[in-house]
């Protein structure tokens, strides 16, 4: 592995009159995308005599500007793998998954303890970027560590060896397993499907155009970015078949999803055709997802203009203001949504039990037991927070204080049908959850926290797809 330049740091001066609490520290970068204002803030930590809360250095990690994130984590005197871990996790997903090999670098060059959740972002930032050399040296440390029989790394390794193109590997490290869960599962499934894709080839199946939206769609869901440009390419050059609208769609779906918004709108930009409402709307859902105020502003409108009355392109447009503070913006769209009689979607979720549907909107106190609902989730929440969970915040799309906005988050539909089935399921039986709308980020992390923690197997079905919560992970592999 290349030696990795040591990052530099540039201070500013701070402005504020008084040195502020840790509280309003994190409140002020929760509050903000401003590489100012993290400049400042850290700024602000540095000068201090008192230690930073854990929460607040991984605040910090969330800088809009990697490289400077990564900066702060080097300037860290001894990162231990709670602060380690979640910043690995966090440049896995990030548009420069190569930086987690700096992180890792740092950690054995050090010695610092490498816990077992650090495998799977640092595999799939291997499987991102195709850096296979990279990906067989972690399996290999992992090996030495005593974790290849791990579930975490060894879902890892396939889809590190997957998304390298290395099959053979994959299905070596599938026969392994001592229990193969729907994780693994999955990641096999994905493989096989560009294996036969090629066999086709060699059968002299000539795939159709359908065959590849199947494909290219597949690719989308499992972020597999590298075998999705490929796939396209070879369908254009290979195959001599003309991308239409839903080819072009699925790879804007695809890119944006990877947060490569540049290159997605770059494929808006140089087809051939004009972009219907569904290709707007699949870029416009990123910049939801990645806080792209000015673009998503530019995709709303575009969506407006083919079709005035849509009634989705104003809810994301002002979820995309809100997750910006924009609160003006988002009190003028809604006075206008108001105006055309057009309504945000409430959250709501139904589980069945004994026969039973029961169901519930956010923050609702309806259900015939409320009171013990609402009990449970004090008692899961303070459970959860002895291992690391914190409410994330930004998940609240309304103008509250953070108080506020930590109740807000913790009230969401699924955490209560969740509970409801803790208090009244049996022990050992599976939580199965249907929520209309998509799982929001804290929900997702809470529940995977919940498996962990009360080692209960949980199922969700949002808008999208299936979150099957087991063995510490999630199906979607935090990719949804």
């Amino acid at each position: 592995m290349s030696a990795v330049p040591q990052p530099t740091i540039s201070l500013p001066t701070p402005n504020l009159n008084s040195i502020p609490n840790p509280t309003t520290l994190l409140k002020t970068l929760s509050s903000s995308h401003s590489l100012a204002h993290f400049k400042q803030v850290h700024a602000h930590i540095l000068r201090s005599t008192h230690s930073p809360s854990h929460s607040l250095i991984l605040k910090l990690f969330s800088s809009p500007s990697l490289p400077y994130s990564l900066s702060i984590f080097y300037h860290l005197p001894h990162p231990l793998p709670f602060l380690s871990t979640p910043f690995l996790r966090h440049l896995s997903r990030s548009s420069k998954p190569e930086f987690a090999f700096f992180v890792y670098q740092r950690l054995r060059n050090e010695g610092i303890p490498i816990d077992r959740f650090a495998f799977p972002p640092l595999l799939k930032a291997a499987s991102r970027v195709g850096w296979l050399a990279e990906g067989k040296e972690i399996h290999g440390f992992g090996f030495k560590s005593g974790f290849h029989s791990d579930p975490f790394v060894q879902t890892g390794l396939m889809v590190m060896y997957v998304g390298c193109g290395r099959l053979p590997e994959a299905r070596l490290v599938f026969d392994k397993m001592s229990y193969r869960d729907i994780v693994a599962w999955r990641i096999m499934i994905d493989g096989y499907v560009f294996q036969f894709l090629k066999k086709m080839k060699e059968a002299r199946v000539e795939p159709n155009g359908v065959t590849f939206v199947g494909v290219l769609y597949a690719c989308s869901h499992a972020g597999l970015v590298e075998d999705g440009r490929k796939i396209f390419a070879s369908m254009i050059n290979e195959h001599n078949i003309t991308p239409k609208h839903e080819h072009y769609g699925c790879m804007v779906d695809l890119l944006g999803r990877a947060n490569l918004l540049r290159e997605a709108v770059e494929i808006v930009e140089t087809m051939p055709f004009a972009p219907n409402v569904v290709i707007w709307g699949s870029l416009m859902s990123a910049c939801q997802i990645h806080g792209e105020t000015e673009l998503g502003e530019f995709t709303a409108k575009r969506v407006l203009e083919l079709e005035p009355d849509h009634d989705g392109a104003l809810v994301l447009l002002s979820n995309i203001y809100a997750k910006e503070r924009k609160w003006q913006n988002v009190g003028d769209l809604r006075q206008l949504m108001k105006e055309r009689g057009i309504s945000k979607e409430r959250g709501c979720s139904r589980i069945e039990l004994n026969n039973e549907v029961h169901e519930f909107l956010v923050a609702d106190r309806n259900h015939k037991q409320a009171y013990e609902i609402y009990e449970k989730l004090n008692e899961v929440v303070s459970r959860l927070k002895l291992d690391g969970y914190a409410p994330n915040t930004g998940c609240v799309l309304v103008d509250l204080e953070e108080e506020e906005k930590r109740e807000v988050v913790l009230w969401h539909s699924e955490k209560l049908a969740l509970c409801y089935g803790l208090i009244n399921g049996a022990k050992d039986s599976c939580i199965r959850i249907v929520k209309n709308l998509r799982v929001c980020e804290d929900c997702h992390t809470f529940l995977k926290l919940v498996l962990k923690v009360y080692r209960r197997e949980i199922i969700v079905r949002d808008r999208t797809r299936f979150h099957h919560y087991r063995d510490g992970v999630c199906s979607c592999r935090d990719y949804w």
